[in-house]
């Protein structure tokens, strides 16, 4: 399980918006400020946020679940791409099940299908975060994994993004963890702000939590048939002033299952009668 979260400022935190893919669209948010003399319009960041996709390689899974789940988290993302036309996408933690035990080798073939399933235009922004089943536990983890990752996944941008390997704040100062703090501690001197830490953690699902009642934090929801029967990912509009965020629901697994279900059952049940096998229930002997 990953401990994947979104972390906001202090702003006026706005309710979480609910919808079906379908009918998703960006949350609005306030654009207008103020230099002093006039109004002037921010220019509006549309982010993409998911967790969890936990790609199945050789070791764990039946080839079937493999199949049908990983078809349902390509089509779920490049329809996601499609409708709402994000700016950056956000895959935090666990894109892959079993990318702690990869061998070099398979490690290669987890990347090519990585990049076959999230393949985005060039203008479109895809971050990625370390999760536990990419590198390990803080227990687990090395130098090695840690590189392996971010050098598939972390590239330079025009807009600054600061991501963290949670599995190095456990704070019992390993080489990998004193890193990590050193770069926070970097980061909250520059930026002025305080290193407030929280317990993070979830079960593959979406939760609200007020620190202090003033600072919000969101957990995500999987993004996979494999976790949740229902996945579902987060739209942020954000400004450098607020922000506003919506939940956008996938199909549900079960009612998918039982549509075609459906669908195959009415075809045999035509073909039987196409070829005489079955008395047809909508004609009768005159």
């Amino acid at each position: 399980m990953a401990m994947s979260g979104l972390r906001f400022g202090r702003q006026n935190f706005h309710p979480l918006k609910r919808k079906m893919i379908f009918w998703c669209n960006w949350p609005e948010v306030k654009t207008a400020a103020y230099d002093g003399e006039q109004a002037t319009c921010e220019p509006v960041l549309k982010a993409m946020f998911l967790a969890d996709t936990h790609l199945l390689r050789e070791f764990l899974g039946h080839w079937l679940d493999k199949l049908r789940r990983e078809w349902q988290v390509e089509r779920a993302f490049q329809t996601a791409l499609w409708l709402p036309q994000p700016e950056v996408i956000f895959i935090l933690e666990d894109v892959f099940d079993e990318g702690k035990w990869s061998t070099p080798e398979a490690w290669v073939d987890d990347v090519e299908q990585f990049r076959k399933m999230f393949r985005h235009p060039s203008h479109v922004q895809l971050k990625v975060v370390a999760g536990n089943h990419d590198i390990g536990f803080h227990y687990e983890m090395n130098t090695y994994e840690v590189e392996r990752f971010e050098k598939v996944f972390i590239s330079e941008s025009l807009i600054n993004f600061m991501m963290v390997n949670s599995m190095a704040l456990k704070g019992d100062s390993c080489g990998i963890c004193s890193e990590a703090e050193a770069e926070l501690t970097e980061v909250s001197y520059r930026l002025n702000c305080s290193q407030e830490r929280y317990p993070l953690g979830h079960t593959h699902s979406t939760c609200e939590v007020h620190h202090g009642g003033r600072i919000p934090e969101l957990s995500l929801s999987s993004f996979s048939w494999r976790k949740r029967n229902n996945p579902s990912f987060i739209m942020g509009s954000t400004t450098p002033t607020d922000y506003a965020l919506s939940k956008c629901h996938l199909p549900r697994e079960d009612v998918v299952l039982i549509i075609h279900c459906g669908v195959v059952g009415f075809l045999v049940v035509l073909t039987l009668t196409h070829f005489e096998l079955l008395a047809s229930p909508f004609l009768s002997e005159v």
